[in-house]
């Protein structure tokens, strides 16, 4: 009798863990994709918001994963990093990417993910897409910010959209980046190699 006590305990504690975390939108860990070497999914950031975009993405995707980093990293401190990036946007600069990859020839897919800065995507995402002959390129962008402004992500989209040339560049995601059910959705739209 006492073990099927604990069994039951116990069954009841999984349920209930699985219902928490669906009423969350969260479906818990992604299911791993098998590797797919025509996907890449490049992202950056700088809270570690979109960092979990990224890697849920690569899960789902089989995509091979890659942070863009600025030579000259940003502030820590929230601030002085605004005060920059400020600059950057009214600058239209291209900040130089530490160890940008030498091509992206052999992927058809690249997910491009960023958080939203001064009402439009960070310029160093600009620095990536300008790096590159993407023509005939997929591109899946995707971003979150604290504000979750869709003006400031049709913004962004344009941004991207200007700096990758001969892409397409497909609708967007703008979505919390715990939500995991929109990204899943999302992925499922993608018509991916």
């Amino acid at each position: 009798m006492k073990k099927f006590l604990a069994v039951l305990i116990l069954v009841v504690c999984v349920i209930s863990v699985f219902a928490f975390s669906s009423c969350n939108g969260n479906e818990g860990p992604a299911e791993l994709a098998a590797p797919n070497e025509r996907v890449l999914v490049v992202y950056f950031t700088w809270s570690s918001n979109t960092e979990s975009m990224a890697n849920y993405i690569s899960q789902k995707t089989g995509g091979t994963l890659y942070e863009l980093q600025p030579l000259v990293p940003y502030p820590k401190e929230y601030t002085p990093c605004t005060e920059v990036a400020l600059k950057e946007r009214d600058e239209n600069a291209r900040p130089k990417i530490k160890d940008l990859i030498g091509s992206v020839d052999e992927y058809d897919a690249i997910f491009i993910g960023y958080p939203i800065w001064w009402h439009t995507a960070p310029m160093i995402i600009g620095t990536f897409l300008e790096s590159f002959d993407l023509s005939g390129k997929d591109i899946y962008p995707f971003t979150q910010s604290a504000s979750m402004n869709r003006e400031q992500f049709e913004n962004s989209m344009q941004f991207v959209r200007d700096c990758a040339k001969g892409a397409n560049v497909h609708d967007g995601l703008f979505a919390r980046y715990s939500d995991t059910r929109s990204i899943d959705k999302y992925i499922d739209e993608c018509d991916l190699p």
